[in-house]
């Protein structure tokens, strides 16, 4: 039964509704993902840092990418708190609802944009490769990031900010975690603006998104067709196809979510999606990026070596 006291700053997390038989394995699986993400796109980063011959245009841009699945999980470890509480003990101030609701928006929408980058920097890298230098300088990568995050934070604080201005007068948050459509669904009035902002950020984000793929992909195959250089065809379509995949993860995963939204009586299946589209991409960008690097791969065989010796 719903609580219809009006701006409550305690809020009631619906969580994740498991049988007991499955709730210790999936705990361990969720915890053990976590683990796995924070450890390796922690160690990506950390690479990128220490070893001088990767201080590239590519792999700081990926280190945006190692940043962002830290943050976009970061609803993880209260997940895994409230599977061990009973559903009237999962609760959540108000504030901190927003904070992460935020955080994940934010973190969403710079799993585009800083894919988008990413197909910039390849796109120049094959098309342009006289002139790499000379564009992805240490001024355009600042611009880059800056860019990749700055516009998630100005349109996120938009979304929030049209959201938060609306009186309360329920206090269950259905989902897993905190998000826009979970706390605006807390309001009794008219929330037609929110929806349309809602749906005119999706769209754009995605025709942007999908737009920018198509057009610098389409290029790059249009010039590995024409060109007769055979090394530089095959080192193209070996990175082209890592992102790649990793964007069509990302994105195949989202667009589940959407869809499963547009059916209610499928909500528990919407909350197992929603927690695949946060793990499996977090969980392979690391993998496909980093074992497809042979700057990286060398400097873990190098690793391997020292250890022994020490």
């Amino acid at each position: 039964m719903e609580n219809y006291t009006y701006n409550s700053d305690t809020l009631q997390l619906e969580g994740l509704n498991v049988s007991e038989d499955f709730t210790y394995p999936l705990f361990l699986f969720l915890l053990f993902s976590y683990l796995f993400i924070i450890v390796a796109n922690l160690s990506i980063a950390v690479l990128v840092f220490v070893d001088k011959n990767l201080h590239q245009p590519m792999y700081i841009l990926f280190c945006n990418l190692s940043v962002n699945d830290i943050l976009g999980n970061s609803f993880l470890p209260r997940l895994l708190v409230s599977m061990l509480l009973p559903p009237s003990e999962r609760l959540i101030s108000y504030y901190e609802c927003v904070v992460q609701a935020f955080t994940i928006h934010v973190c969403n929408t710079c799993s585009h944009t800083v894919l988008m980058i990413m197909a910039f920097d390849r796109y120049v890298a094959i098309c342009n490769p006289l002139r790499y230098a000379a564009i992805m300088t240490n001024k355009m990568l600042i611009k880059l990031t800056v860019s990749a995050w700055g516009v998630p934070f100005v349109l996120v604080g938009i979304l929030l900010g049209l959201t938060i201005r609306l009186n309360r007068c329920r206090t269950i948050i259905r989902g897993l975690y905190c998000n826009n459509a979970s706390l605006f669904k807390l309001s009794c009035e008219n929330v037609f603006i929110n929806n349309i902002y809602g749906l005119t950020f999706t769209v754009v984000l995605f025709t942007s998104s999908i737009g920018t793929m198509v057009l610098t992909y389409t290029r790059i195959t249009v010039v590995c067709l024409t060109s007769k250089n055979k090394s530089l065809n095959s080192k193209a379509l070996k990175t082209c196809s890592t992102h790649l995949a990793v964007y069509l993860i990302m994105l195949l995963s989202g667009l589940t979510i959407i869809i499963l939204h547009r059916f209610p009586q499928y909500s528990d299946y919407r909350k197992f999606a929603t927690i695949l589209y946060h793990i499996i991409p977090s969980s392979l960008n690391p993998i496909i990026y980093g074992m497809q690097s042979k700057e990286i791969r060398t400097f873990l065989s190098k690793s391997k070596k020292v250890l022994p010796s020490l």
